[in-house]
C-alpha cells in the first residue's frame, strides 16, 4: 500500500533544468517564485505575458484597483488586470504556421481526423465570415451541442474571432439539460450533431434536437455536423456547406479588450438550474498558458490529450494548448472501450507528451489487470495530469508501478468557476503520494479556519480552501444576475457575490475542504458543502472513500449525510464487484477499515449496496443530489445527472 506523504517521484537534475518552469524561475526556488508572484503580482503577470508568448497589445498598466472601502470584497470584483490591453484568441491559438498537425480527433471507432495549422486558420476565417453574413455580431452567443470533435474548436475560434460568446455541452445531455443551460443565454446559432457513439453503442440525437430547437426561439440557424445525413432540410444547415460559404471572404481575427467575454461555462447543476459563469478572454488565456507551460511543462511541438467531454471545463483547458504551440489531441468515446488500455493505446499511437485524465479513471485502472508499462512503449510521455476528484495515494503508487517510473504525475485542482487551478504540479520537485505539489503561481491560495486564520503551519488540519488576492480569471459574473444578459464586471450581481465572498468577505471561498502538507503541498478532502457533520463534527468524505475503495470487493462508493434523530448519520452506498453480495462480514470489515484509517466518527451508521452510483455527465459522483433526495429536498436539475434512476435506487434501499 502506498502511504500518504511517501515520495513516489523525483525529477532528475536534467529533467528539472529542462523544464519551462526552471527557465522562468531563473535560479529561484519554487517557494521564492511563488512568494514573488503574490507579493508583486504586477511584475509576475507581466513576465507571464512575455515569457509564455501572449500576442497582443499589453498596455502600460498590469493591475488597476478601484477602492470601495465599504465593501470588503470589492478588491476581487473591481480589480482589473491589463485594463489597456487588446488581444485576439485566434491570433494566440493559431500563431504557428505550416502543415504539421494542430488538432487530431479520434473517435471510439478509431476514425482519425486532423487539421494542420494552416488549414485550421483558413477554416476558422471562413466560418467567421459565414457567421457574420448570418448576422452574428460582437456579444451574440454561439453554442455547440457536439461530441469532442474538431468542429467544436472551429466554432469556438470563429466565434471568438468576431467577438461572439461561445458555449458548449456534450450530446449525452438530455434535451432539458441542454435547455437549462443554453436557454438562459439566448443563442443566435446552434451547432449540433445527429448522433454520437459511446461504449460501442450509437445514440440518436435528432429527437432531442427537435425539443432543443423549439426551446431556443432566438436561433437564427442550426448547423448540423452529421454522421449520416446531409441536413438538407430547410430548417437545418449542413455545417461544412455553411463553413465553405464564407471561404471567398475570410474574416481576419479582431482584437478585443482583455475583459471581453470569451465563453460561458456552467456549474454542475445538481442542486438547481446551472449558474451561467461568464469568463473573460485575457484572464483565462493567461491562466491557461501559465498552468500549461510552467506547471505542466507543455512546450512548442508537444502533443497533449485530456480525456474530457465538451461539457467539462477541461475541454476549454485542453484547447488552450494551441496557444503554446502544442497539438491538441481529442478523443471522443469511453476511456475503457474496448479495453481499459484505450487511453494508453492513444499515447503510443499519437506520441503524446501529456495525458490528462481523472482520479476515477486511475482508480478504475488500478483495480483492473492492465499493466501499461509492460504492454506499451509510452516513451513520449512526460506528464500525466489527474483532476476531477482527490487522487488517493494508491493511485499515485499505481501510476509509478504500472505505468511509468519517470513520468511527472501532476494532480491538479481548481474549478469551472475560475476555469483554472488553485493548486497544481511542479516539474522541478518531488511528488508525494496523495498530495498536490504546490499552490499555483500567481494564486494566493490558502486554507483557513472559521476565524479566517491560516492553517499553513498546521499541517494536516483541514479547513476551507480560499484565495486571498484577486486573480486574472475571476469571472465577469453570472448571466442575468441582477441585470439582463452579460454581467457588468464592475458590478456583478448578488448571486455572484454570495457564491464566493459571503462566507469570508475579502477572500474567494472556493468550496473545497483542504489541508496543507509539511512538504508545501496540499491535500483536497472533497467539497466542503458535502462535508459531513455527525454530532457537529466536520468530516471530509475523501478519507472514507480511500479506506473503502481499497477493499478488493468494492468497485466504488458514495457517502452522504442523512438527517436522523435530530442529528446527521453517515450513509455509505457501495457498488460491488460482480458476483459479490453485501454480507454482515463485509459490512463489519468496511467499518473496521474506516475506523482504523480515519476515526470512529467516520464510521457509517448504514451501509447499502446498489447496482450503480449516480453521477454527472462529466462522471462526477453527486453526493449533494443524493443527500437532497434522501432528506426529502427536491433535486431540481435532474437532467444534469446521467443516471438519475441510481438516486431512486439509493432512496429505496434506505427505506428497506
Amino acid at each position: 500500500m502506498t502511504l500518504r506523504g511517501e515520495i513516489v517521484w523525483q525529477p532528475s537534475d536534467e529533467q528539472a533544468k529542462a523544464s519551462r518552469l526552471a527557465e522562468f524561475a531563473n535560479g529561484m526556488s519554487f517557494d521564492e517564485v511563488h512568494k514573488w508572484s503574490v507579493t508583486l503580482p504586477d511584475e509576475f503577470w507581466r513576465k507571464v505575458w512575455q515569457f509564455c508568448g501572449v500576442l497582443g497589445e499589453q498596455g502600460e498598466r498590469v493591475i488597476h484597483k478601484t477602492a470601495i472601502p465599504s465593501d470588503p470584497s470589492a478588491e476581487f470584483i473591481a480589480t482589473q488586470f491589463f485594463p489597456d490591453a487588446k488581444l485576439s484568441i485566434v491570433e494566440n491559438f493559431l500563431h504557428r504556421t505550416g502543415n504539421s498537425e494542430a488538432i487530431v480527433a479520434i473517435d471510439e471507432t478509431g476514425k482519425r481526423t486532423s487539421r494542420s495549422w494552416d488549414e485550421l486558420r483558413q477554416r476558422v476565417a471562413s466560418l467567421a465570415s459565414a457567421l457574420e453574413t448570418l448576422g452574428v455580431v460582437k456579444g451574440d452567443r454561439v453554442v455547440a451541442w457536439l461530441p469532442n470533435a474538431i468542429e467544436v474548436i472551429e466554432t469556438m475560434l470563429a466565434s471568438a474571432s468576431i467577438g461572439a460568446v461561445f458555449s458548449s455541452c456534450s450530446p449525452d445531455f438530455g434535451a432539458q439539460g441542454v435547455l437549462d443551460r443554453f436557454s438562459q443565454i439566448t443563442p443566435k446559432v446552434l451547432v449540433a450533431t445527429d448522433s454520437y457513439i459511446y461504449g460501442g453503442k450509437k445514440f440518436d440525437c435528432l429527437e432531442r434536437l427537435a425539443v432543443v430547437r423549439k426551446g431556443l426561439p432566438t436561433l437564427s440557424a442550426t448547423l448540423m455536423v452529421s454522421r449520416a445525413i446531409s441536413a438538407a432540410s430547410s430548417e437545418l444547415v449542413d455545417y461544412e456547406t455553411f463553413l465553405q460559404s464564407g471561404a471567398r471572404s475570410p474574416v481576419a481575427p479582431r482584437r478585443f479588450k482583455f475583459d471581453h467575454p470569451w465563453y460561458v461555462l456552467y456549474s454542475s447543476g445538481t442542486t438547481g438550474v446551472p449558474k451561467c459563469i461568464v469568463h473573460r478572454t485575457g484572464g483565462v488565456l493567461l491562466q491557461h498558458v501559465k498552468e500549461q507551460q510552467l506547471h505542466c511543462d507543455i512546450k512548442n511541438g508537444d502533443r497533449v490529450m485530456y480525456f474530457t467531454t465538451t461539457g467539462w471545463m477541461m475541454w476549454n483547458w485542453l484547447v488552450s494548448v494551441l496557444a503554446s504551440g502544442a497539438t491538441a489531441v481529442l478523443y471522443d468515446g469511453s476511456p475503457s472501450f474496448p479495453t481499459t488500455n484505450r487511453l494508453f493505446d492513444i499515447v503510443d499511437q499519437e506520441k503524446l507528451t501529456l495525458l490528462g485524465t481523472s482520479a476515477k479513471f486511475i482508480d478504475s485502472a488500478r483495480k483492473s489487470d492492465i499493466h501499461p508499462k509492460n504492454s506499451h512503449s509510452l516513451k513520449s510521455l512526460r506528464t500525466i495530469c489527474s483532476t476531477g476528484s482527490p487522487l488517493a495515494p494508491e493511485g499515485f503508487g499505481w501510476v509509478y508501478e504500472k505505468v511509468s517510473s519517470t513520468v511527472h504525475l501532476a494532480s491538479i485542482s481548481g474549478g469551472t468557476d475560475l476555469c483554472a487551478s488553485f493548486v497544481a504540479g511542479d516539474p522541478t520537485s518531488s511528488v508525494y503520494a496523495g498530495e498536490i505539489q504546490r499552490p499555483c503561481l500567481g494564486m494566493d491560495t490558502d486554507v483557513v479556519n472559521e476565524e479566517t486564520e491560516s492553517l499553513k503551519r498546521s499541517f494536516g488540519t483541514a479547513g476551507e480552501l480560499v484565495c486571498r488576492q484577486p486573480f486574472p480569471s475571476v469571472p465577469l459574473g453570472f448571466w442575468d444576475d441582477g441585470a439582463a444578459g452579460l454581467p457588468d464586471p464592475k458590478s456583478p450581481g448578488p448571486k455572484f457575490r454570495a457564491a464566493y465572498f459571503e462566507r469570508f468577505p475579502g477572500m474567494w471561498r472556493h468550496g473545497d475542504f483542504a489541508s496543507w502538507s509539511e512538504h508545501g503541498g496540499m491535500v483536497i478532502h472533497g467539497r466542503s458543502d458535502t462535508t459531513l457533520n455527525p454530532a457537529g463534527v466536520r468530516i471530509g468524505t475523501a478519507e472514507i472513500y480511500r479506506a473503502v475503495e481499497q477493499h478488493s470487493d468494492v468497485l466504488e462508493s458514495l457517502v452522504f449525510g442523512q438527517d436522523f434523530d435530530n442529528d446527521v448519520r453517515i450513509v455509505l452506498a457501495i457498488r460491488l464487484q460482480p458476483n459479490i453480495t453485501l454480507s454482515d462480514q463485509l459490512i463489519a470489515d468496511l467499518k473496521l477499515r474506516i475506523r482504523n484509517a480515519c476515526t470512529p466518527r467516520h464510521v457509517p451508521a448504514v451501509v447499502i449496496a446498489v447496482a450503480d452510483l449516480p453521477r454527472t455527465r462529466s462522471n462526477k459522483l453527486v453526493e449533494l443530489a443524493v443527500a437532497d433526495a434522501v432528506n426529502g429536498r427536491p433535486v431540481r436539475n435532474i437532467e444534469a445527472i446521467a443516471n438519475p434512476e441510481a438516486i431512486t435506487a439509493i432512496v429505496d434501499a434506505l427505506k428497506r
